[in-house]
């Protein structure tokens, strides 16, 4: 809107500018030219009455010419038939014949009355020339038109200046304009990121235009529609989870009694058993991770806070679950000084501890174990990644791999929930960081995590 006000304001004063100096260029130097040749009638007339009244004394008598401001002229006569021309000029001496443009020289000798613009020491003079056939007189005036040039100039300066003020002032209005206009959809863009990041009660206050209301009222209910939606949704979730712990229970208990006696049955009875085991133990991990994702919805987890230095969480949490043979590289130092530790942050460590084992089982279930887990920091914000040496993730999956119950091609056969990504993703947003998967040095995947460093006062 404002490149289209500005462009639209250019071309318009630019339009404008060009008739208004063209109209003024041809109306200035016509009137210059007219009074010019008017005067130059008149000097001519009485260049007549003096070569008709004393002839002998006409070189004194041109010196007295009146002409135009500035003006200089220049008088030719043919005395008689066969005798050469004489010429006569004003003093001091400045234009002679040569001076004077050819053309309009040939044209005023030929006895044809005439004009014409030419340059001269560098300044734009008008010549005219009037022939007087009758007693043999040619009469030559040039006159400067400095004065026209000047104010011409002037006006194009003043044009100039005019179109730059008025493109900058269209602009100006339609950046005000486009400001007002999108101000209202900038504050849907704003409730519409809100409510994506997890603020469901956010809502639109009401406009007085009355269309713009109606777009609020609209956005309004489909916001509480999306809320009740949701919420719904996750009621049922938790709920389903809720009842499913129990029987979940009960069968893990009963699957553990038979997997007791399980060398009592026969060799394809003891298959059955396994496959049953193992069954349970993903019906009870996906009850799991469902009731976890729903106290993280309702944001209903607890939360404690505390001081922390990273590089040694990070490693007790790999011995503690089985994984302290992966190399564990930090390029966060700590001090064992009285300086404060540059791994040292404060927050909830059991988030950690659940998207560092998630991220361990994850490697380790689809993509043959980790490699390797490290652990970067820029000053503000810390960087945890956990790579392997998989068949990786592709491009077009990396966006939904922490989405809730999708899977990569390469782990559609694996074992798990298909939850996991997605807890690891919503403890790191806990966190204020993020989750992403990037390609990794060893030819696999490095699922990375981000978080702000916060340091107790």
């Amino acid at each position: 809107m404002v490149l289209f006000f500005g462009l639209a304001a250019m071309a318009a004063a630019i339009a404008l500018s060009v008739v208004t100096y063209a109209s003024t260029r041809s109306y200035l130097l016509g009137q210059r030219s007219e009074v010019a040749q008017r005067q130059a009638f008149n000097n001519a007339q009485l260049m007549r009455n003096i070569v008709e009244a004393d002839s002998a004394n006409i070189a004194d008598l041109v010196t007295q010419i009146r002409t135009e401001q500035g003006g200089y002229a220049v008088v030719q006569l043919d005395e008689r038939p066969g005798r050469a021309s004489l010429f006569y000029a004003q003093e001091p001496l400045r234009f002679t014949q040569s001076n004077l443009p050819p053309e309009l020289v040939e044209l005023t000798l030929n006895d044809v009355t005439s004009r014409q613009r030419f340059q001269f020491e560098n300044r734009p003079y008008e010549a005219i020339g009037v022939a007087v056939p009758s007693i043999g007189l040619h009469y030559f005036e040039a006159f400067p038109v400095t004065d026209v040039e000047n104010t011409l100039r002037t006006i194009q300066i003043t044009l100039l200046i005019g179109v730059i003020f008025i493109t900058l002032s269209a602009g100006v209005l339609g950046l005000t304009m486009s400001r007002t206009v999108l101000q209202p959809l900038t504050r849907v863009a704003l409730a519409a990121n809100q409510i994506a990041t997890g603020g469901l009660d956010t809502r639109l206050v009401q406009e007085d235009d009355s269309d713009l209301d109606r777009l609020v009222v609209s956005f309004n209910e489909m916001a509480d529609a999306v809320q009740q939606r949701i919420e719904r949704e996750q009621r049922f979730a938790s709920d389903v989870s809720h009842e499913l712990r129990s029987p979940v229970t009960a069968l893990s208990a009963a699957a553990d009694v038979l997997v007791s006696r399980k060398s009592e049955f026969s060799e394809r009875n003891q298959q059955a058993i396994d496959i049953m085991q193992k069954q349970i133990e993903r019906f009870d991990r996906t009850v799991l991770d469902l009731l976890e994702l729903s106290r993280l919805d309702a944001q209903v987890a607890d939360h404690e806070t505390e001081d922390v230095r990273l590089n040694d969480l990070v490693s007790r949490i790999m011995h503690r679950y089985g994984f302290g043979d992966i190399p564990f590289i930090s390029s966060v130092p700590t001090s064992d000084g009285e300086t404060r530790s540059e791994d040292e942050t404060r927050l909830d460590r059991r988030r950690i501890e659940r998207i560092l084992v998630n991220l361990l089982e994850n490697a380790r279930d689809h993509a043959n174990g980790a490699t390797r887990v490290t652990l970067a920091s820029d000053g503000k914000t810390f960087t945890l990644a956990v790579h392997d040496a998989g068949p990786g993730v592709l491009v077009t999956e990396r966006a939904q791999i922490f989405d809730r119950f999708s899977r990569g091609t390469a782990s559609r056969n694996s074992k798990g929930s298909g939850l996991g990504l997605a807890i690891v993703r919503e403890h790191a947003r806990a966190l204020h960081g993020n989750a992403y998967v990037e390609q990794s040095n060893e030819g696999g995947s490095a699922f990375v995590i981000t978080f702000a460093r916060t340091v107790s006062q």
